[in-house]
């Protein structure tokens, strides 16, 4: 059983004064299975952001059906779904007035843990993302940069010790050098958890390095979904475009960079 799947989903939104509606999410259907990450792929207003909204009921489906662990949503309490999801938003989205310790810990308090219990995870989950508990613990969000506002913001998401983690554009705002390392440390972290992730990208490289599976999204349609492999071999042309940038990036560093520099 995949522990999120959505079959034939459709969103539409009000597209303003001349009373015409956009389709954002048109027909949509896709599974990630216990332990995958799965990467959805596509450019600014493809439809993808919404996706992630509709799996924790952020927003909801016009139509079709959204399961999660097996569970129909629609009829799911809202509030206690998203408990039970770790969401990582791009930047962290962390509460200004709350400490490092105060965001890690919501979740948790809100679910009735014990003030031992919330402290011990808050630490535990500290040292998992790298920040020492001692020197972090108590500081607030403007006083951190971006990449340890992410780191943060990922323990928030673990810290109720969810199944299924929903990442959107997660390590977009972050420099290069950050974002790389993040990006691994997320996929070792997803490994080693055993977490079921959907994560919602614009950036194709960074898709094909963390992902188990990708699928392209444009103008509210999947066009491809399947291993990097698999869309390689894709008939559709916006997907193989897409597939071609880092190689045509690559073969520009190459010619920039001289041989042997690091």
């Amino acid at each position: 059983m995949p522990l999120i799947a959505f079959e034939h989903v459709e969103k539409s939104f009000d597209g303003g004064g001349d009373g015409r509606s956009v389709r954002a999410v048109n027909d949509v259907s896709f599974a990630v299975a216990k332990g995958e990450l799965l990467v959805i792929v596509g450019g600014s207003g493809s439809g993808k952001t919404t996706l992630l909204r509709l799996a924790n009921r952020l927003i909801t489906a016009d139509r079709g059906v959204i399961r999660i662990e097996g569970e129909d949503i629609s009829g799911s309490d809202p509030v206690a779904l998203r408990r039970r999801i770790g969401t990582v938003f791009q930047s962290g989205a962390l509460f200004p007035h709350l400490s490092v310790a105060g965001n890690i810990g919501i979740t948790p308090k809100l679910l009735g843990w014990s003030k031992a219990a919330v402290a011990a995870r808050v630490d535990e989950l500290l040292a998992l993302v790298q920040l020492d508990a001692a020197q972090y613990r108590d500081r607030f969000p403007h006083e951190l940069s971006g990449g340890q506002r992410q780191r943060v913001g990922v323990a928030r998401a673990l810290a109720a010790k969810p199944a299924i983690v929903l990442m959107d554009e997660p390590f977009g705002a972050l420099d290069p050098l950050t974002r790389d390392a993040l990006g691994a440390q997320f996929r070792a972290l997803h490994d080693r958890l055993g977490l079921t992730t959907m994560m919602i990208t614009h950036d194709i490289t960074e898709a094909l390095l963390l992902a188990d599976r990708i699928a392209v999204m444009r103008e509210g349609r999947i066009l491809a979904q399947g291993t990097p492999a698999d869309l390689a071999g894709s008939d559709d042309g916006y997907v193989n475009d897409m597939l071609q940038t880092p190689r045509r990036q690559a073969a520009r560093l190459q010619a920039l960079l001289p041989r042997g520099a690091a």
